[in-house]
């Protein structure tokens, strides 16, 4: 028997968000699109976190072959498949630098400019480089993001990739859900707050940044909620408006203008009954 697994979790997230972001960069090989650990800069490379990226790969590995297995049916542990970081040699890892260096610069872009980026020209996700050693112990860059062609002859590029069509189906999942809520679903604008939600994600869905956080699912509830409300406010806003335009001509305003009257004329005009 096959386990349902839920649709929506970290783990796909990251996986589809990582592979939309590999649409916009350029490898060298096979295998140097995945990264075992991200540094802020080159000089991070040390004894340290090279240990540190091969206990990673390990853990990656070791999970890929548990769920390989239960994909099989076999009854294992993930013990079972535990393997050894020390055996991975130093030539098999990938660090992921997270760098402007190859994104050109756009002067006057920011009028009061703040961090590199704002030199830089502006990208849909945060740039980086993927580096690792060589057989003679060297450094050498092995990817870039936002690049179009080989490292040494290719171009800056920002345009050439895509989101996945996993990652957007769950793009829509997301915004369908959680317009299901009963905070929500009662709005009959409910399908503007989703469509607005979706293009929210669809503009800064990438920019999710993975050297920050391993919980995109949050990242994107967030989003949603804030493109929820700045529909419902602006919804607010409006029928304010036709309800002070139909009292001005003597009409009778929405049912919602007219409770809120009731209360305040209860709370002005407390209710005073008399006994018959």
């Amino acid at each position: 028997m096959i386990k349902r697994r839920n649709y929506l979790n970290n783990r796909d997230l990251l996986k589809e968000i990582h592979l939309s972001k590999n649409t916009y960069s350029s490898f060298v090989s096979d295998g140097d699109d995945r990264y075992d650990i991200i540094l802020p800069n080159v000089d991070k490379i040390n004894i340290r976190t090279i240990a540190q990226a091969k206990r990673n790969q390990a853990d990656r590995i070791q999970k890929q072959n548990y769920e390989l297995a239960r994909e099989r049916g076999e009854k294992v542990k993930q013990a079972d498949f535990a393997m050894d970081w020390k055996k991975i040699h130093k030539t098999e890892i990938v660090f992921r630098v997270m760098t402007h260096d190859h994104i050109p610069l756009h002067p006057g872009r920011k009028k009061n400019p703040k961090t590199v980026a704002d030199h830089h020209v502006q990208c849909n996700f945060p740039p980086f480089q993927h580096y690792r050693y060589n057989d003679q112990d060297e450094l050498i860059c092995v990817g870039k993001s936002h690049w179009d062609g080989g490292l040494e002859n290719g171009n800056f590029s920002k345009s050439h990739g895509k989101t996945t069509n996993k990652l957007a189906r769950m793009y829509m999942k997301l915004c369908e859900r959680y317009g299901t809520r009963s905070n929500w679903r009662g709005y009959t604008y409910n399908d503007e707050m989703r469509a607005q939600a979706l293009l929210q994600l669809t503009q800064i869905g990438l920019q999710f940044d993975e050297s920050k956080s391993e919980n995109p699912f949050a990242y994107y509830t967030a989003a949603i909620t804030n493109s929820f409300t700045r529909v419902l406010n602006l919804e607010k806003k409006n029928q304010s408006i036709r309800d002070d335009i139909l009292e001005h001509a003597g009409l009778n305003p929405s049912y919602t203008r007219q409770t809120e009257n009731e209360i305040q004329m209860q709370k002005e005009w407390p209710d005073t009954k008399t006994t018959s």
